[in-house]
């Protein structure tokens, strides 16, 4: 070590026996049922809820609904598609791609849902 250079000097805190706040995951407060973990779990739940009935409603709507489409509709009730008339070819056969894709979507969404609910567990 030359001479010029500046002696090292250690800092230290006055309160070194302080106690140190602890950082509680939010698993941990999930598991414990505590106040913050039941906000964690409902906005969770409240998401997926969120989620269930608008897929409900898409599939009231449109499955639903076809049979009241006939009913405004009469002459539609002739229309064969493939020497099957329309309504018993759409209750069928194009009902069940229908329920598929809404299935598939809600899946996706619900894992998105829970994705996110992990991402912000692991934040806090």
């Amino acid at each position: 070590m030359s001479e010029s250079s500046p002696r090292r000097v250690r800092v230290t805190s006055p309160r070194t026996s302080a106690a140190r706040a602890q950082r509680v995951p939010a698993a941990r407060e999930i598991d414990a049922q505590t106040r913050l973990g039941e906000v964690y779990m409902s906005s969770l739940v409240r998401s997926q809820l969120r989620l269930a009935l608008l897929a409900l409603a898409t599939l009231v709507v449109f499955v639903g609904g076809t049979p009241l489409v006939f009913w405004v509709f009469p002459g539609l009730s002739d229309v064969e598609v493939l020497a099957v008339p329309l309504p018993w070819f759409l209750l069928a056969f194009a009902v069940y791609p229908f329920l598929f894709l809404v299935g598939w979507l809600y899946v996706r969404a619900a894992e998105r849902n829970e994705r996110a609910f992990s991402d912000v567990l692991d934040r806090t």
